[in-house]
């Protein structure tokens, strides 16, 4: 005879299944429509450039839409081609592209720290705050009001801070302070929806757990933590990006070299006469968000099974 526990778990082992492959055949279809998504931004952007005045929309003397001059708003092909050149005249110049990807690859190094360090603290102080009812009244509100904060000013600040620490042989280093801001940033949104998903489990199963005389820390294994990640994965995209946005800004702020907030501002200089360099780092910018995010899926692809709330599209 077949147990009466395989009965009941094959319909949802079939069902998760089932879930799975309609998620993998659906891959295809969300790359091409991010695909089109791209594709049409850039008519948007040639589109613009053809049908608005140089000088912009001015309505009432004040300028609604940008200029479209072609130093304002360079073609396309005109930055692809700028990637391509060397940074300089010099002879010894590397290319525009070995530029950018070091850049990149520099802030992303930085970037993934901080969002190790920022999902660290945000998953344990949302689980000090699920445990503890009085240390989510205390903390949660701080929580909140420390994303007020302007990076801009807070950045120079961490430089300084940091350059006053001493541990015997330990140096506190200016990337140091740039992961920082980035773990900053970083741990509100993870905080904020590990929180949520800890206390979604609907109450009947979390009171099944205390008849059945299960402890806390059984229960967070295995009914909290499976429920929260619903909630946890946007939670870790939102991070990742706000772990680079911060990295940029902070290199920006306290002038660190090599990263790709530091190019964004030494090519920025150049627009008058080259107006395909400055975007040229934008672009690494984006990459660098591209693969935190990528990263991320693949998180969500080992985190599939737990995803039982989500249908596919």
């Amino acid at each position: 005879m077949t147990p009466a526990g395989s009965v009941r778990t094959a319909p949802v082992r079939a069902g998760a299944a089932s879930r799975g492959r309609a998620r993998l055949r659906g891959t295809p279809r969300r790359l091409l429509v991010g695909a089109l998504g791209v594709l049409a931004l850039a008519l948007l952007w040639e589109l613009y450039i053809f049908l608005a005045p140089a000088d912009g929309v001015i309505v009432g003397g004040v300028t609604v839409l940008p200029r479209a001059s072609e130093m304002a708003m360079p073609h396309l092909w005109v930055m692809l081609e700028r990637i391509l050149e060397p940074v300089t005249g010099s002879a010894s110049a590397v290319s525009m592209l070995q530029a950018v990807l070091e850049a990149s690859l520099f802030t992303l190094g930085i970037s993934a720290v901080g969002w190790i360090v920022g999902v660290t603290v945000g998953l344990a102080l949302a689980l000090l705050m699920q445990r503890f009812k009085l240390a989510e009244s205390a903390i949660l509100p701080w929580v909140i009001l420390s994303q007020t904060v302007p990076l801009i000013a807070l950045a120079p600040l961490v430089r300084r801070w940091g350059a006053q620490l001493e541990f015997g042989a330990f140096t506190w280093e200016n990337w140091m302070s740039v992961a920082l801001i980035a773990s900053y940033l970083a741990f509100f949104p993870v905080s904020i929806g590990a929180l949520k998903g800890l206390g979604s489990p609907d109450a009947n199963h979390v009171d099944l757990m205390h008849c059945y005389a299960v402890g806390w820390w059984k229960t967070l294994w295995r009914l909290r933590l499976p429920a929260s990640v619903g909630f946890l994965l946007p939670a870790l995209r939102l991070a990742a990006a706000s772990a680079v946005i911060g990295s940029v800004v902070a290199e920006v702020s306290i002038g660190l070299r090599g990263g790709i907030g530091r190019l964004i501002v030494e090519y920025a200089g150049a627009a008058g006469s080259d107006p395909g360099k400055p975007w040229a780092p934008i672009f690494g910018s984006i990459l660098v968000g591209l693969v935190a995010a990528g990263f991320v899926g693949l998180i969500s692809l080992f985190l599939r099974r737990f995803r039982r709330g989500e249908v596919a599209a």
